[in-house]
Formats: structure tokens, C-alpha cells, sequence
């Protein structure tokens, strides 16, 4: 294929636009997919895709369109829309040069939304914004068309008009990415690839899908990744369609797939250049991509202690498709050996889990969703924690750092009051707001510890449903912390610990210990739960023990024989105490979400 013939665009949109819609109607106007083999979500490949109704991959897929008696090709890209997965959208949009900008015009612009238009401006992309669901009864167009050319600052002329749901104007829409989306560029004659994803098959190892940037690339040919240093043939290469095909020759412009030799997916890290063995000297690196930031820390235990190694040997399998998962192992005295990993956001986290007990069929228990902070000793060195034990408490503390958020929220203006209360109480601070239409863009800088602690669904229930978010790391703040810490019969329980503003120590821990107790259950011996913070017990509760009425047989008679029965009963309970060991359940872990 000629290179002047070739558009590589993806379809980039908020949550629940009509992404995957649209790219399955593409797929069935082009004839890419028989009509037998179709249905809905047909990009998105996993199980739990298709039931939530959400993308969590990126998927490539390509396509042949005539126009004007010729035929072009389109490599089309769909991403998710949940916030939790922007790194999977930003990798796309490096293969690109051109986004349709997806709006659902019963909706509007919103969080998501913005962030996808400004980055897509960032990379000089070109940009066709595209209003969806125009047929839905009821819907004033012009409204709509006048509310996103305004926000976008582009003509009103310039906005697509579609229904991914009937076809209708998706045609027109292909037109227009062939007429607007520039043809790919070369600077080089030398082959280099840009590596914007990678999969690991058990069968044949790590397959790279690439961009080819520069020159071509031949099947058996000998090639390097530049960043890492590797080495690696090209057992098969080829371009997407319902499935792999292969093909002898990858040219400039067309995004693909290698299969390689390789083993080990680090190998082959997203954001490396592959180029040519014989030519790695002549070949200058792409700029590739930041690292994966992972946002949100979560220990994750079998329920059978005998299943630990199965859990490490499924985090490494499900880690070899998603490099942006992080991991080590932990020793808890509540709940054994279990694994600490990082994920991109609390989304990122129930997905993992999910899969890990359905692809796996294993019995696990997760802590509440953390992040991690920066403290500042006396003698100046700054030390990363993760969990409360990284806390180096042989040093006198001199400052506490919280990650903080840029949070983008987009609402209908008649829910502002609300909004405003609910950051004002999850100590955000006001940045700026605009409006657009009748739905407010409020920006403000959140603490992430408050983000992730059900942020999202106080926002959707203050709102009716009605709210986006978006929201980046923006950088460390200074903050007043305190660590409280919780003990069960006696034991200190890490999970169930946090570090939180010291103003609301007193508040969260009476809460916290009282919400324990109603969720711990009852044990043949008290369990009392307690509190600590500062070196004092700041709450605490006991949780009642069964009892048996061991004098229910004593009708009459003496006194003695009663408190007899009694006192060995007690003393019964307290070897039992000494031994006995508390069973904390998956809702007493989570409990602390809802305080």
C-alpha cells in the first residue's frame, strides 16, 4: 500500500459515548468482519469488557474504504474512556495522526472529553469532532452543535453528525477522516518501529504491536530494540482484522504486528524503538512514552493460605499483558503471605481482582484501595511509603507529603451547590470553572487519598448520575498527617490502618472501630478492637463473645455449684483466647471506603 493511501486515527471519547459502537459499525461498513462472525463489542475481547460495557484494552484493527474509485487504508484504534485507563489512550494516540472526537449529544462535552481533545492538540493531531446519537428523539441539534463548536473553538460546519448505533452518517464520517487525517510521514530511510503495545501469547511469546515509522520491515529479518538492548527476530509480522493476518512486508505508515522470539515481556517495554540489527547504529530513538504512574496501592491475600502460590503465578500471567501492574510480596500476621501491588486507579484495581478470581478460580481477599507518601526526616532524606510499615520510626518526622490531583468535573450547573460541598469536604480547592451550555467545567486540586476513597460514587450520587470526572497528578503538598493504626485481639492489622489529617483522627477512628465491630464477627472469647494514634488509644471497642448458659441445668441447690460451672467456663475462654484467632472478613477490610 502506498503510504500516501494509509490514515492512522483513533476513536477517543468519555466514558459510554459510543466508541465501540462506532468502530463496529466501521467494521461492518467495510466489510472487515463477516456478518456471521459480528457482534456487539466485537473490538473488545475480554469477558468482563463486554459485561461491563467498557473498553479497558486498546485495540488496533484495519480496514480498506474506496474513495473515489481508490482504495485506502485505515488503521483504526479504539481506547477506553474511564479515566483510570488515559495511559492506554495516550500510547494510542502517539501512532496516530488524527482523533474522532466522539460527543454524545444528549451529554455534551465533558471530562473526559476535554482531556482527550487537549492532548490530541498537544501532539498536533488533527481533530474531527463528531456529535453521536443525533437521532434520539427529543434532541435539540443546534444546541448541541453550538455548545461543542463553542467549547472547541472550531466552525459549527466542521462537526460530524452521526448514529453509531444505525449507521447512519458513518459513512460520511470515513470520507472525511480520508480527506482531513494527513498521510503518515518519513524522515529516514532506515527502518525504525514505535512499539505502542505489546501481548504475550503462551504459544509463541511476546507479539509487539508496532507503528512503523520509517522504511519497511521484511518476516526472518534480524532487528533490535534500542531501549533495552535487545535482540529479537521477526518470526512473523503482519496487520489486524478480525484476527492476526500475515504478511511478508510492513511498510512506512502501517501499524502492525511483530512476533518474536522473546520470553519475557519487560523485554519488550511500550514506547521502545525497534529498528534493523544491521542498522541500530544509524538509527536515532523515538521519544516514546513516561513510564506507567501507578496511583493506587492494594494488598491482595488468598483466602487459603495454601493458595499463595497460585496467586503469585496469576499476577505474573495477567502482568505480561498489562506491564502497567506492579508487584512484591508481603507477609501479613492476620492474613499470611499475600502480594502488594500498584495499579492506574481503583477501576485498574477491581478489574485485576475480577479476572484473578474468574480466569483463575481463586478465594481472595483485597484492602481498601491506598496511596503512597513522601516523608521528610530531620536529617533531610525523603523516604517513599507505601504502607504504614515503610514508616521509618526510629527518625524524627519533620513533614508529611500527599500526592495531590488536578480534577477536571463536569456538571450541570443546577448541582454546583452540591458539587461544591462534596470537595470542600474532601479537602479540595477551587481553580477555576467555566461554563459551557448548561454544564459547568470546575477544576480543582484534590488530594489523591480522597480520590480514591469513593470519590467517583459520592459525585455520581450528588449529581443523579449526571457528573464526569477527569483528573491527572499534578504534584506533592505539604499536609498535617497522622498515622492511625488498628489492633484485633491484640494484633496489629496493617490493612486496616491509614494515614489521614490529624484533624480527623478522633473522627475516623470512633468511626472506623465501630463499623469493625459490627463487621467482625463474634468469636468464642471478647475481641476488643482498638485504635492507636500518637502512642495512645484514641477508640476503641470489644466485641462480645459467644456463651453458652453452662448453669441452664442447675434447676436449684447450692450456690457453689453454679459459680463452679462458671469460673471454669472462664477459664475455659481465656486458654481459648490465647490460642484462638480472629477471622476478618472482606467487608471489614472495605469497611473503611465508606467513612
Amino acid at each position: 500500500m502506498l503510504i500516501k493511501k494509509i490514515r492512522n486515527f483513533a476513536i477517543v471519547a468519555h466514558v459510554d459515548h459510543g466508541k465501540s459502537t462506532l468502530a463496529d459499525r466501521i467494521l461492518e461498513m467495510t466489510g472487515t468482519v463477516d456478518s456471521r462472525k459480528m457482534r456487539n463489542q466485537f473490538l473488545d475481547k475480554m469477558d468482563i469488557e463486554r459485561e461491563r460495557g467498557i473498553t479497558i484494552k486498546s485495540q488496533t484493527v484495519t480496514v480498506f474504504h474506496d474513495h473515489n474509485g481508490e482504495n485506502y487504508q485505515l488503521n483504526l484504534i479504539d481506547t477506553p474512556g474511564h479515566v483510570d485507563f488515559t495511559y492506554e489512550v495516550s500510547r494510542a494516540l502517539a501512532a496516530c495522526e488524527g482523533v474522532v472526537l466522539l460527543i454524545d449529544a444528549s451529554q455534551g462535552i465533558e471530562a473526559q472529553t476535554v482531556a482527550h481533545f487537549e492532548h490530541a492538540k498537544k501532539l498536533n493531531l488533527k481533530i474531527i469532532p463528531c456529535l453521536n446519537k443525533c437521532d434520539l428523539p427529543d434532541l435539540d441539534m443546534n444546541d448541541a452543535i453550538i455548545d461543542a463548536a463553542d467549547y472547541l473553538d472550531v466552525d459549527p460546519d466542521d462537526i460530524m453528525q452521526i448514529s453509531a448505533k444505525s449507521g447512519l452518517g458513518v459513512k460520511d464520517l470515513l470520507e472525511q477522516i480520508i480527506l482531513k487525517v494527513s498521510a503518515p510521514k518519513t524522515t529516514s530511510e532506515y527502518f525504525r518501529g514505535l512499539v505502542f503495545d505489546s501481548e504475550y501469547d503462551s504459544y509463541r511469546g511476546v507479539i509487539a504491536h508496532i507503528r512503523i515509522v520509517d522504511g519497511e520491515i521484511r518476516k526472518n529479518e534480524k532487528l533490535n530494540l534500542i531501549g533495552t538492548n535487545t535482540n529479537l527476530d521477526a518470526l512473523e509480522i503482519g496487520y489486524f482484522r478480525d484476527s492476526k493476518v500475515p504478511k511478508e512486508v510492513l511498510s512506512c505508515g502501517e501499524v502492525g504486528y511483530i512476533v518474536t522470539n522473546l520470553k519475557n515481556i519487560s523485554e519488550c517495554r511500550v514506547g521502545d524503538t525497534v529498528a534493523l540489527k544491521k542498522n541500530v547504529e544509524k538509527v536515532e530513538a523515538l521519544g516514546g512514552y513516561e513510564p506507567a504512574n501507578q496511583m493506587v496501592f492494594s494488598s491482595f491475600y488468598p483466602v487459603d493460605g495454601k493458595d499463595f502460590e497460585k496467586l503469585r503465578t496469576s499476577v505474573e500471567k495477567l502482568s505480561l499483558n498489562d506491564a502497567s501492574i506492579t508487584w512484591d510480596v508481603e507477609n501479613s500476621p492476620s492474613f499470611g503471605f499475600g502480594l502488594r501491588m500498584g495499579f492506574l486507579g481503583p477501576l485498574h484495581k477491581e478489574v485485576i481482582q475480577e479476572r484473578i478470581e474468574r480466569e483463575f478460580n481463586l478465594d481472595i481477599i483485597s484492602t481498601a484501595p491506598t496511596v503512597s507518601y513522601k516523608l521528610v526526616t530531620a536529617d533531610k532524606s525523603s523516604h517513599h511509603i507505601k504502607r504504614i510499615r515503610d514508616i521509618p520510626y526510629d527518625k524524627n518526622i519533620r513533614e508529611w507529603m500527599e500526592p495531590i490531583v488536578d480534577a477536571t468535573i463536569s456538571f450541570p450547573k443546577d448541582y454546583l451547590g452540591k458539587v461544591m460541598d462534596l470537595v470542600q469536604k474532601k479537602r479540595g480547592s477551587f481553580s477555576s470553572m467555566e461554563n459551557n451550555g448548561y454544564r459547568v467545567f470546575a477544576k480543582y486540586e484534590i488530594p489523591l487519598a480522597e480520590v480514591v476513597n469513593n470519590f467517583f460514587s459520592n459525585l455520581k450520587s450528588a449529581t443523579q448520575g449526571y457528573a464526569g470526572l477527569d483528573y491527572k497528578f499534578s504534584g506533592w503538598r505539604s499536609s498535617d498527617l497522622q498515622v492511625v493504626e488498628i489492633h484485633v485481639a491484640g494484633n496489629s492489622v496493617e490493612a486496616l490502618g491509614g494515614i489521614i489529617p490529624k484533624d480527623d483522627v478522633y473522627t475516623f477512628s470512633r468511626s472506623l472501630v465501630d463499623k469493625l465491630a459490627k463487621e467482625i464477627p463474634r468469636h468464642q472469647f471478647k475481641v476488643p478492637v482498638q485504635a492507636f494514634s500518637g502512642g495512645r488509644i484514641v477508640a476503641a471497642k470489644t466485641i462480645p463473645p459467644y456463651r453458652k448458659d453452662v448453669i441452664a441445668k442447675c434447676y436449684g441447690g447450692d450456690i457453689t455449684r453454679k459459680r463452679k460451672l462458671l469460673e471454669k467456663q472462664k477459664e475455659g475462654k481465656k486458654r481459648l483466647k490465647q490460642v484462638g484467632t480472629v477471622a476478618i472478613p472482606q467487608s471489614a477490610l472495605l469497611s473503611i471506603l465508606d467513612l
